[in-house]
């Protein structure tokens, strides 16, 4: 039973971190802390329990291309009238969330492979 539940809890955590990311970019004109510190709390979350052996390089290399693409993709959608200034905060929310997983993702495999061999 608890195995079920946890495995339900991960993909939870990555949908509400990603509303509470879009739902703050709109909120908040700056960052708030709190707001913060509950993504990254979400992200590691997801991290530890979506992320297999099998996804992580996957998983790498996206959170790397969009926290890379993020500052671009904000500053072109900040041109956009309708949603110009929205963007650039929600993407640094999203970042804010996916980043500590990245982390932590990658700290593991890092650890993986200085132990073979």
């Amino acid at each position: 039973m608890a195995e079920s539940m946890m495995s339900k809890i991960g993909p939870w955590a990555f949908i509400v971190g990603l509303v509470i990311a879009i739902l703050a970019g709109f909120v908040y004109s700056t960052a708030d802390l709190t707001i913060v510190l509950v993504l990254g709390v979400l992200g590691i979350i997801v991290g530890i329990l979506n992320i297999g052996e099998k996804e992580v390089k996957a998983f790498l290399l996206a959170t790397v291309a969009f926290m890379v693409g993020a500052t671009s993709l904000a500053a072109v959608l900040a041109a956009i009238p309708a949603v110009g200034p929205e963007m650039p905060r929600i993407l640094n929310y999203i970042v804010a969330f996916i980043a500590p997983g990245a982390a932590l993702v990658a700290l593991k495999a890092i650890y993986e492979v200085a132990k073979e061999k």
